[in-house]
Order: structure tokens, then C-alpha cells, then sequence
């Protein structure tokens, strides 16, 4: 065809080569359902952050803007304008070689859901669960107000305030995907409440970041969720490009051990919450500061008659060193065993099953883990594990469920066994 495409029935068509040289951060096509859309200036106003969707430059985003858009009749409308042509006849649906009968097979399983109304879910649920969180709150202001502010007391609290701060992680969770409401305002609206008045962090801060973890799981570059800051090497690739290059930030070959200092413990009281106030202070996020504002005044109000400015100010150092514990473990165990790798252009199933996988179901795994041990299908936004497996068996995709315990153990084997790597190739390569 050449010339950037030709006309039939007054659309534009164009080859995936054409479409794929438009991948850079001032030029970006992306394709949906074979259409082709120039996304340059779309970008900039994107709601969900231009990385998110800047990571679909020049290829299909078919399956990930449906995961992304429960309203999709709604986001439609503003695809219109971007709307430049189409693919050409000739051309696969699929780009970079991915597996077209993998995609084929998945997207009819989603269709199979739908009219099924497996996507569906109950507000009522979601209500009582929230319903759980004031309740929790209240009763640890009860046990102060009834035993008093000794050491029994305070660590009953504190436990108590953790457990509440752990499960609103996992319901802003689900309000943050769109998941619990048809409209996506009240989802929007009690995310903001959830994780900005209840636990005191940016609505925005996480869907940028969360997005792009679910757009492009455990690839470099994309998922911030494996940008380390240099503090650990991870999976199989990394290790050794830093061994080869002599990059020593850290001993890497003890990194399974420092785990256990500067992971858990850190990560929510000093990376999130650093975070949090630099990116709404540096994008002006004024609705976002203000619920989080909203959170520290009500802790500060309720404490400070009991412990003071800085016993209240301990005691939230506390809930949360002790959140953060829970927070990494649950969410590590799916991902960083899993195979962790650069951009890699594999088709949405086998591109999420590399990078993740389940935790067995139980009545505790489920509520430890917010239901997130059925990473996989929340992963790939299918709630059918058993239909989910034996498309994974019928393609040959490895469907991984390990225990708890396992899964516990195997993020720091893979950190020991990164650190290996990394070591051997410091020093012999």
C-alpha cells in the first residue's frame, strides 16, 4: 500500500508497520477493534494518565481499553473524533506476532460472561464491607475510651486500626477499578472517600500508578510497580544487565536478607507517603489534598485527648509500619516470582499469566488478601477462574496457584535467586 495507506469506502487503511512507527511520545496510534486512532494530542487529557495509555503506542489495545472502561458505549464517544482509519484487510488483528488464536478464544470468553452477567456485582456487598471499616474505627476509639491508654490498650488499638487500614486498601481497590457501581461517578466518588478520608492517600496518585501496573504487568519501563530505584534487582533479566554493566548500588547478593529492613517496613510509611504529597502538591491535586487533609484532621481529633500531638503521631507511625507489612506481602507474592522481563508484545492472556499468579481460596486467604489471591482473573478482568484455566490448558499458558505460605517464601527465593545472578555476572561476565 505505502504512502501511509489507501481508500476504501471513504476510510483510510493502513499496514501494522505503519501503525507501529507511530509509537513515539509526541506521535502515538493505537488500534482498537482494527481502528486505527491517533492519540497524540488525546494524550495530554486522557483521564487515566498518558503513560497508561501512551504504553499502547503503535500497537492493539483492543482488550486493555475494555478492561479499562466499564462504560464503553460512554468512552466511545470520544473516539470518534480521533478516529483516522482502519486496518487494511490484509492485516492480522493482532501485531508483534501475538498468538490471534489466544485472543480469539479469550475475548469469546468474555463474551460468554457478559451475557451471563458474570460482571455484575452486588453494591450491597461493597456497603456492608464498608459498613465493616466505620465499625472497626469505632471500636478502636471504644477500647481507649473503655480501658484506657495502657500498653494492652494501645496495642489493641493499633491492631484494630491496622486490620481497618488494610481492608480499605482492598476496598479503595475495588472502587478505583470501577468495578462495584454501573456509573463510574459513584465509583470515583467513594474511592476518593475510601483511600483519601479513611486512609489518607491520593485517588490520583494510585490510579496513575495502579493503571499502568494493569496496562503492562512486571515489564521494565512500563509497570512502576517493578521500578526498584535501584534498591533490588528483580527476575531474571535485570540481574544480570546490572552484573554486566558493574552497577553495585547496593549488595545485591544480600537483598533477600535487607528485604525484610527496607521493604515491609518502608514502603507505606515513607515511599507511599512521600509520594502522595509530592505529586499533589506538584500537580495541584487540591480535591485529593483536601480528603487527604480530611483524614489526618479526624485521626489527629480523635487521639490526641488520649495520646497527645506526638503519642497520636507515634501511634499512626505505628498502624502504619505495621499495614505496610501487610500490604507487601500480599501484593508482592503474585508478581515478583513471576517472570519479569522488557517490553515483550504478547497478547493480553499470556501477557498477564506471565506475571502473575493465584493464591488457593479460602475463607482467610480471601479476606486477608481483599480476594486479590484470585490475581489472575482480576489480572485479565474475568471472574471465572475454572472457565479461565482451561483456556490456559486448551493454549498451553501456565496457570499458577500456590499456597499462601508458598507464596510468601517464593518472593524472597526469587529476590536470593536474583541476587545470584546478579553476583555472577559481576563477577565473571
Amino acid at each position: 500500500m505505502g504512502g501511509g495507506g489507501q481508500h476504501c469506502q471513504g476510510s483510510r487503511l493502513y499496514t501494522w508497520t505503519e501503525v507501529q512507527q507511530h509509537c513515539q511520545r509526541s506521535d502515538q496510534w493505537l488500534v482498537i477493534d482494527r481502528k486505527v486512532y491517533d492519540i497524540s494530542e488525546w494524550v495530554k487529557r486522557h483521564p487515566g494518565g498518558h503513560r497508561v495509555i501512551g504504553h499502547y503506542a503503535g500497537e492493539d489495545a483492543t482488550d486493555a481499553f475494555v478492561a479499562f472502561h466499564p462504560e464503553l458505549d460512554f468512552v466511545r464517544k470520544f473516539l470518534k473524533p480521533l478516529l483516522i482509519g482502519e486496518l487494511d484487510p490484509s492485516e492480522p488483528c493482532q501485531d508483534h506476532q501475538k498468538n490471534a488464536a489466544v485472543t480469539k478464544d479469550f475475548r469469546a470468553l468474555r463474551e460468554v460472561l457478559e451475557r451471563e452477567g458474570l460482571f455484575r456485582t452486588s453494591p450491597l456487598f461493597f456497603c456492608l464491607y464498608l459498613g465493616h471499616l466505620l465499625v472497626l474505627e469505632m471500636l478502636a476509639l471504644l477500647v481507649l475510651w473503655h480501658w484506657g491508654t495502657g500498653w494492652i490498650p494501645t496495642l489493641l488499638c493499633a491492631v484494630i486500626l491496622t486490620t481497618s487500614q488494610a481492608q480499605a486498601g482492598w476496598l479503595q481497590h475495588d472502587f478505583g477499578h470501577l468495578s462495584v457501581f454501573r456509573k463510574s461517578f459513584w465509583n470515583h466518588l467513594l474511592h476518593k472517600f475510601v483511600i483519601g478520608h479513611l486512609k489518607g492517600a491520593s485517588a490520583s496518585w494510585w490510579n496513575h500508578l495502579h493503571f499502568q501496573h494493569h496496562a503492562k504487568p512486571n515489564i521494565f519501563g512500563k509497570d512502576p510497580d517493578v521500578n526498584t530505584q535501584h534498591a533490588f534487582v528483580i527476575g531474571s533479566i535485570q540481574p544480570i544487565e546490572y552484573g554486566i554493566k558493574k552497577l553495585k548500588y547496593l549488595p545485591y547478593n544480600h537483598q533477600h536478607q535487607y528485604f525484610f529492613l527496607i521493604g515491609p517496613p518502608l514502603i507505606i510509611p515513607v515511599i507511599f507517603n512521600m509520594q502522595n504529597v509530592r505529586i499533589m502538591l506538584s500537580r495541584r491535586l487540591w480535591v485529593d489534598l483536601a480528603w487527604w487533609f480530611s483524614f489526618y484532621a479526624r485521626f489527629f481529633y480523635s487521639y490526641i485527648p488520649f495520646y497527645g500531638v506526638f503519642g497520636s503521631l507515634a501511634l499512626i507511625s505505628f498502624i502504619r509500619f505495621l499495614e505496610s507489612h501487610w500490604f507487601v506481602w500480599v501484593t508482592q507474592m503474585n508478581h515478583i516470582p513471576m517472570e519479569i522481563d522488557h517490553e515483550k508484545h504478547q497478547d493480553w492472556l499470556t501477557m498477564q499469566l506471565s506475571a502473575t499468579c493465584n493464591i488457593e481460596q479460602s475463607f482467610f486467604n480471601d479476606w486477608f488478601s481483599g480476594h486479590l489471591n484470585f490475581q489472575i482473573e482480576h489480572q485479565l478482568d474475568v471472574l471465572k477462574p475454572p472457565m479461565v484455566r482451561a483456556l490456559c490448558e486448551k493454549h498451553g499458558v501456565r496457570y499458577q496457584v500456590k499456597s499462601l505460605w508458598q507464596g510468601f517464601t517464593d518472593i524472597v527465593g526469587s529476590l536470593k535467586k536474583s541476587g545470584d545472578l546478579w553476583l555472577d555476572a559481576y563477577l565473571h561476565k
